[in-house]
């Protein structure tokens, strides 16, 4: 069976189980099997009707929720080709992707959605708005009779069309097709299942996601709870976050190094706001637990490590979730720092490498193996080597068939049989990968040197907690420079520059820095769809600014 009639089966199988839930400010409002297949029957006969047929596109868009996961199993099981778009994302560069690739019905979460597409397209497809196709109350809920006698595709071909974050250039149709998706499915089921072993009971494991369903990643995680049948609870204000996580009590779930960094930032400055004994147990055990990474110890290490873990650090585990086995976390390098401060309080985070071209994932962290600032050993079943200046090269059945329409682009990521993922990467020993920085980010200066920024702007960043975002810039450049943004004073930037420049040969520090009233944000158009760096767009919209710094 393919992952689609696996997903189908356990929905059938099961129709009383709960099968999704929406965290509320009001509680966990629950979707079980027979109510997911009721929703996924009316949706087809809905596309049906609006006239999707096999092979065309249907764009989806709109925020988590229950529904959108039916609209998407409904295009895939009509064997149309799901676009899911992310709905924050500007509206002009969504009717740009939608045109790419010949949208022939476009499926939106309300009248909001709908209205910001129509802004900008004079003559846009066919509109269904999934929010008043999907009935609030689904008709025979709780056996799943609208699903009865319907057929899945057999073997599938492209099943979704998912848009890269164009971080460097225009965004491109990553195509996936259900080998990929099937391929995929079995390693994360495998993987999660060893990070809950010895879990005692019969329960689901406690699944949380607060992520964009639209980003490869996110995309993956859910199917994949559908796949092993395994409740998933879905974020539906980010506002509240803090609170819907509260409630879900989660095991695992996936994330993005801006919330760990952001908690472990909030965490210390509580603590040293606090000050007296609690900083004084926090700083001292922390100091004996890095010192015993590395096989430092002193006499009294021992001591404020035991007395550290079970009145500061036991405490601050009990605040961002007790029942936690592990946090997730992919998308972007996290700063070891980080890293090793969950660790420390004894949450394992779990690092995860990939791209969407590679169906969301490459490396997974080994469960019982995690070393602070890799990102684990490639999954079983595919290849990863490195090229001769360094780029990570990837073979095996996760790697995509192509970009949609872009044959000049596919000749240029394969090269004889591998895939070139566009990152430089280190691996060790052990097989246990590092990623360093994207090859296109690479800064050649003026004396000849090669830089990636991504070190630098990670250690700005953790050296000047009141940035929330750095850029260095300097190519074809005698310097390096960099821009900040975030409530930082000169004096205090100049400091901490002065400091982490200490810390680097010449040719790679800081000699110039702007700091920015406007930050970089998806809105303005200086951070891609995944809040990734949109680097020429940045250096476009500061040109002035960068000019003045040489």
């Amino acid at each position: 069976m393919n992952f689609l009639q696996t997903i189908f089966s356990n929905l059938s199988r099961s129709p009383q189980k709960t099968v999704l839930q929406e965290v509320r400010e009001d509680g966990l409002h629950s979707v079980s099997g027979a109510d997911l297949l009721d929703w996924i029957g009316q949706a087809r006969r809905r596309l049906r009707e609006a006239g999707l047929r096999p092979g065309d596109r249907c764009g989806l868009l709109g925020p988590n929720s229950s529904r959108w996961v039916a609209m998407n199993l409904a295009i895939m099981s009509e064997g149309a080709m799901a676009v899911p778009l992310y709905s924050r994302q500007a509206p002009d560069e969504l009717v740009a992707m939608m045109k790419d690739c010949g949208v022939s019905l476009l499926c939106c979460a309300g009248p909001s959605e709908i209205e910001a597409i129509r802004s900008c397209w004079s003559d846009p497809p066919p509109v269904l708005d999934y929010s008043q196709a999907l009935e609030e109350t689904a008709p025979d809920a709780g056996n799943g009779s609208d699903w009865v006698g319907e057929e899945s595709p057999g073997r599938l071909e492209v099943v979704t069309i998912i848009y890269t974050s164009g971080t460097s250039g225009e965004p491109k149709g990553v195509m996936l097709n259900g080998d990929n998706i099937d391929f995929m499915l079995e390693q994360t089921t495998a993987r999660l299942e060893e990070l809950m072993e010895g879990i005692s009971g019969n329960d689901d494991d406690r699944v949380f996601h607060y992520l964009p369903l639209c980003f490869a990643g996110s995309w993956i995680l859910l199917l994949t709870c559908l796949y092993r049948n395994n409740n998933l609870m879905l974020s539906t204000d980010l506002n509240r976050l803090a609170d819907e996580w509260k409630l879900a009590r989660p095991q695992y779930m996936l994330n993005v190094p801006a919330l760990l960094e952001r908690i472990r930032t909030g965490v210390e400055e509580k603590i040293r706001a606090g000050g007296g004994v609690g900083l004084l147990l926090f700083s001292r055990g922390q100091s004996a637990w890095l010192r015993a990474r590395v096989s430092r110890t002193r006499l009294l290490d021992g001591f404020w490590l035991a007395l550290a873990r079970r009145l500061v650090f036991a405490k601050i585990r009990e605040r961002i979730g007790s029942e936690l086995r592990a946090l997730i976390c992919g998308s972007a390098p996290l700063a070891e720092e980080t890293q090793q401060f969950f660790q420390m309080i004894g949450v394992p985070v779990l690092q995860v490498y990939g791209l969407t071209e590679t169906t969301a994932i490459c490396t997974m962290d080994d469960v019982h193996r995690v070393t602070a600032g890799r990102v684990g050993p490639a999954i079983r079943g595919i290849e990863m080597r490195l090229s001769e200046p360094g780029e990570i090269l990837v073979k095996g059945p996760n790697i995509f068939p192509g970009y949609w329409n872009r044959p000049e682009a596919n000749r240029e990521v394969f090269q004889e049989g591998w895939f070139r993922t566009g990152d430089q990467g280190e691996v060790d020993a052990t097989g246990n990968w590092k990623i360093v920085g994207r090859m296109k980010n690479i800064i050649i200066t003026t004396g000849g040197h090669n830089i990636s920024p991504e070190p630098i702007e990670q250690h700005l960043l953790e050296a000047l907690p009141a940035s929330t975002q750095v850029m260095v810039v300097g190519n074809g450049r005698k310097y390096l420079s960099a821009l900040l943004t975030g409530p930082v004073s000169r004096e205090e930037s100049a400091r901490v520059i002065e400091e982490v420049n200490r810390q680097l040969p010449h040719y790679r520090q800081i000699r110039r820095f702007h700091v920015a009233a406007e930050p970089f944000s998806i809105e303005n158009g200086l951070l891609a769809a995944n809040g990734k760096q949109r680097r020429a767009a940045i250096e476009a919209h500061f040109q002035d600014e960068i000019e003045a710094l040489y």
